[in-house]
């Protein structure tokens, strides 16, 4: 059996208070009800980078600028492979927001809780409270 592959580009969008500001995943998706940090597939022709771009204002209303790719990681599930593009996001216009309805918040950068993410976001929610990141 072949997995489902998906390529997902996704931003940590932190403010000059090295807050993060993340979204509560929908109750009828994948991983349903962890906390994450936006983003979304990356489309064929486009760039992760382009796909975070779009993804973001799609989902949370900003514009983002300067993204900066800080990791690329593979994570398997049963039915599918998952190969994430983290981008770190300090430089924006707008002000991030809910805009599909979902729950949001602000997190200092050091009280993130590993747990409260999908196990595919660990490493990086990891080094984040570390100030790895």
């Amino acid at each position: 059996m072949t997995l489902k592959q998906l390529n997902i580009a996704v931003g940590i969008i932190r403010n000059p208070n090295h807050e993060i500001f993340i979204t509560q995943r929908d109750a009828s998706s994948h991983m349903a009800g962890f906390w994450e940090f936006p983003g979304g597939k990356i489309e064929s022709g486009e760039t992760p980078a382009q796909a975070l771009i779009r993804e973001l204002q799609e989902e949370v209303g900003i514009d983002a600028r300067d993204p900066v790719m800080i990791r690329t990681l593979e994570h398997r599930f049963p039915d599918r492979v998952v190969n994430l593009h983290f981008f770190m996001v300090e430089t924006w216009s707008g002000e991030p927001y809910g805009k599909e309805g979902q729950p949001k918040r602000w997190v200092a950068q050091t009280a993130l809780k590993e747990e409260d993410f999908p196990p595919a976001n660990a490493e990086v929610v990891i080094a984040l409270i570390n100030e790895a990141i």
